[in-house]
């Protein structure tokens, strides 16, 4: 009788003991399950809100399904100098013919080793470019000279993990879109003409869209969002070149920061409206 009264006036001072107890005894040991009793397409689709890196490339390393479904063409590209079997899905011998395979929205992720050959790539559609490599020094993307840029960008994207570097012209040529660019090395070779190179040149501008504002009336915030040219340099090592960014548009260089180490500078700023 003693105990049953104190387990009473236990139960009184910790009614949320009650509840719990309550719960334990409906939840039946079938009613959970694991994350592998999905089926590939749940799982998949889970898969594709992480990043690319580290995080997606990290859950290959769980287990072969895991493995697959991390690496399946409908989560990213792939770039791979190196294959022999070009009939597997989503895989391709350079970067242009996989930027104008991919989809809006699509990764492409560059095999590590040796030197990715670019001229002039357009990218036209929302993509994610990241290198293969544990660092960037090991997915290179070499521009042709004579060529104006290595890539240029033209509307929403994400370059991450990748050394991309130019003797004559520029590494990356911003025409429209928010760029970011993540943990890369931007490198213009020494050249007598350096004068003529920039890592970054922006001619990004709103001309049209004012255009097209002037004539209706809109508030201030939605033309904010219209306006959606910037680029963000996080981390990234920017060698060689007259200057880092030129710019001949509407955006100017902004809240610069740089981090000293014992090889190298790393750069962190934005390119937007001031």
């Amino acid at each position: 009788m003693e105990i049953q009264e104190i387990s009473k006036l236990d139960n009184e001072k910790h009614p949320e003991r009650i509840v719990e107890s309550r719960m334990k005894k409906r939840m039946k040991p079938h009613s959970l399950t694991s994350i592998n009793n999905l089926d590939d397409g749940c799982l998949m689709h889970i898969l594709s809100f992480l990043s690319p890196i580290p995080d997606r490339y990290n859950t290959a390393l769980v287990c072969h399904r895991w493995r697959y479904l991390a690496c399946h063409p409908r989560l990213w590209l792939r770039v791979d100098r190196f294959v022999k079997d070009l009939s597997q899905p989503g895989v391709f011998h350079n970067i242009e013919s996989a930027v104008s395979a991919a989809r809006p929205g699509d990764t492409i992720l560059i095999g590590a080793g040796g030197n990715h050959r670019v001229s002039n790539i357009q990218i036209k559609k929302p993509l994610c470019l990241v290198g293969g490599g544990e660092i960037p020094d090991e997915t290179t993307l070499v521009c042709a000279r004579g060529s104006d840029s290595a890539l240029e960008l033209l509307s929403t994207c994400k370059l991450a993990n990748l050394t991309v570097k130019a003797e004559l012209g520029c590494c990356l040529l911003h025409r429209s879109g928010r760029v970011t660019i993540d943990g890369c090395v931007l490198q213009c070779e020494t050249n007598p003409l350096d004068h003529l190179s920039c890592p970054i040149v922006s001619t990004a501008g709103d001309e049209d869209i004012e255009d097209i504002l002037s004539n209706v009336e809109v508030k201030e915030t939605v033309t904010e969002k219209i306006k959606a040219n910037s680029v963000t340099v996080l981390q990234t090592r920017i060698e060689g070149g007259a200057k880092a960014v030129s710019t001949s548009g509407d955006l100017v260089l902004q809240r610069v920061r740089v981090m000293y180490s014992k090889a190298y500078l790393y750069f962190w700023f934005d390119v937007d409206y001031q």
